[in-house]
């Protein structure tokens, strides 16, 4: 009994002793905001840049600029909350004028194209990653968004309450704006729950970069949809090769009328790496239509071929992501 309490005893300090652990881990985790004091007076130095600008862009602005202090940027009990000039600059030429220039100067770093020209991307996107840096945006430089001069403010409303591409309701909306060709497979018989909201693009894709092709959120494009689509993971004791490759190969992620998202109607999509079917003998027009086909009862093949007619060739190879059925060599079972 002695020993049990021992044990019993060891085993209780060792649980408070990680506990502590963690907790002091979390701790650290915390950012440090400094003390009440400082938060204060930064706040109000906060307040008076941005009241150099708010004194003429105020609540009568086309576009509600002063709607920000309702989102995280301009939140001042924070201290590391930005002002106007953290992403304009101090644009001394547009507030006093510059006598080489007829009429007021455009700011430092203008964002949209409206009064004044748009500065280039990488200004633009230089500003942003100043403070949202590493994590999902570890490989912005030299993504597809980034090659292409896409940068934060095309996708996302800093000024707004509410950033649609935030929003998995209204995310489609901003993404779909530029790829449209996505957006017309989306409509189409068979297609990922997207119009339903059950499915959004950055379920898939990372917009800000990534290691893997098309800005996939996994390395590959069969990771990425195994994620969701974990029964077709395997492993199998027989596998079908393009399965394990790409499934890309067979479907096409964004819509397609030939269910289930199939690039192609089977038999013809298995014919493209299985070439010749088992009913070589006869046309293979004819045998996929039979009687509806124009083939009279006098004809010897008047039945539709099972290789070709229902499901074509699943009628047989029904495990076609692989089996691990002993006699499953062909995907029988």
């Amino acid at each position: 009994m002695k020993i049990i309490r021992k044990l019993l005893a060891a085993c209780v300090m060792v649980a408070g002793l990680s506990m502590t652990i963690s907790a002091s881990a979390e701790e650290s985790k915390l950012p440090n905001l400094g003390d009440s004091a400082s938060a204060s007076a930064i706040a109000k130095e906060s307040l008076r840049k941005d009241a150099i600008c708010t004194r003429c862009h105020d609540e009568t602005e086309m576009t509600p600029l002063l709607s920000i202090y309702q989102t995280k940027h301009g939140v001042k009990g924070d201290p590391r909350t930005p002002t106007c000039q953290s992403c304009h600059g101090e644009s001394e030429k547009h507030l006093k004028g510059d006598p080489a220039i007829k009429g007021r100067a455009a700011p430092d770093i203008v964002y949209k194209t409206r009064t004044y020209q748009a500065s280039d991307a990488s200004v633009r996107a230089n500003v942003c990653l100043s403070c949202h840096k590493g994590g999902l945006r570890t490989r912005w430089d030299g993504g597809q968004h980034q090659a292409n001069d896409v940068v934060c403010n095309n996708c996302h409303t800093v000024h707004q309450p509410t950033d649609k591409l935030l929003n998995r309701k209204t995310q489609t909306e901003v993404c779909f704006s530029c790829h449209k060709d996505q957006r017309a497979d989306s409509m189409k018989i068979s297609h990922h729950p997207i119009g339903e909201g059950k499915v959004v693009c950055s379920d898939c894709h990372n917009p800000h970069g990534s290691a893997g092709p098309k800005l996939m959120k996994k390395n590959t494009v069969t990771e990425t949809c195994f994620t969701c689509h974990a029964e077709k993971r395997g492993p199998f004791l027989w596998e079908h090769q393009p399965v394990t490759e790409d499934c890309t190969n067979c479907h096409t992620p964004h819509g397609s009328n030939i269910t289930p998202l199939l690039k192609s109607r089977p038999p013809f999509l298995c014919q493209e790496c299985h070439d010749g079917p088992h009913n070589s003998q006869a046309p293979y027009a004819g045998v996929a239509a039979g009687i509806q086909g124009g083939l009279t009862n006098a004809s010897k093949y008047v039945n539709p071929s099972s290789s070709a007619a229902g499901r074509a060739c699943m009628n047989c190879h029904v495990m076609v992501h692989g089996s691990n059925s002993p006699s499953g060599a062909l995907l029988h079972r």
